[in-house]
């Protein structure tokens, strides 16, 4: 297990953890019924916060965000020495979380997404893992909600059972929901992107060539170009300029450089 506190990337800040360190953090808060706010953040989640100093303040408030692209990882090295020998891959993570919830008796919630697609996720969880137990699911809304219906969802989350939830809405949105509801909730609440798309079938992964050489991003632009091109084939340059200056020290990152928001999103 590894875990070596958090660096410093592009000001925001990554903690060098493993699947194992990241796991037993989940579980541990899960069986506390304790806050936890984690996310897997690829290019494209650490540049939401590098680029938007409101963003910036979430993002290090969480209490785990794990390299989930190869970028990342690398980074960590390149800027602090950190060795990890592997990255920490969002829907990896997801599926290691929900092995342990069921060897251990832990409920999960499901959030995100539409119900047709969280009915064969769930379907496929129950394939691979015959004891975790889905205290619920809810579909994203797609929209802002007002307050009376994230009350609502709060409640419906609590009353469920469930001790972690995991939140698939795609980055930025997750995480502005998993900070937004974390101190509501009490529990452990994971951010896991496309994990959701691909566990369901909805979406396939990359080959694992591609995503140990950092090209996941290329087989996805293939998949969604219309969808993804900016998220690509801008901010993976500018990742890669920005980190450029911040390792050769002539421009600074300050995590501390961040702005409280000064409204909630409550995004559904």
């Amino acid at each position: 297990m590894i875990d070596r506190g958090k660096h410093n990337v592009l000001g925001i800040k990554i903690a060098a953890v493993d699947y194992a360190a990241a796991a037993e953090r989940i579980m541990a808060a899960a069986q506390a019924r304790q806050p936890l706010t984690v996310s897997a953040l690829a290019v494209h989640g650490v540049m939401t916060g590098a680029m938007d100093p409101a963003h910036r303040f979430r993002l290090n408030d969480f209490d785990l965000l794990v390299p989930d692209g190869q970028p990342v990882r690398w980074a960590l090295h390149w800027l602090h020495g950190v060795r990890l020998a592997e990255r920490v891959y969002g829907p990896a993570l997801m599926l290691e979380v929900c092995r342990q919830a069921a060897e251990d008796g832990v409920p999960i919630f499901l959030f995100g997404s539409s119900a047709e697609l969280l009915e064969s996720l769930q379907n496929r969880l129950a394939e691979r893992f015959k004891n975790l137990r889905v205290a619920g699911a809810r579909p994203s809304q797609f929209r802002r909600v007002t307050l009376a219906e994230r009350d609502s969802l709060v409640r419906e989350i609590l009353s469920s059972g469930a001790r972690i939830t995991f939140v698939g809405l795609g980055c930025p949105r997750q995480e502005v929901w998993a900070f937004e509801h974390r101190l509501a909730l009490s529990m452990p609440i994971v951010a896991v992107g496309a994990a959701f798309n691909f566990h369901a079938g909805q979406l396939s992964q990359a080959p694992r060539a591609l995503q140990d050489r950092g090209l996941e991003w290329l087989y996805r632009l293939l998949q969604e170009p219309q969808r993804l091109w900016k998220r690509y084939l801008v901010l993976n340059p500018l990742y890669l300029s920005l980190l450029g200056l911040q390792w050769a020290r002539l421009r600074s990152f300050d995590p501390e450089n961040a702005i409280p928001p000064t409204q909630e999103m409550l995004f559904g």
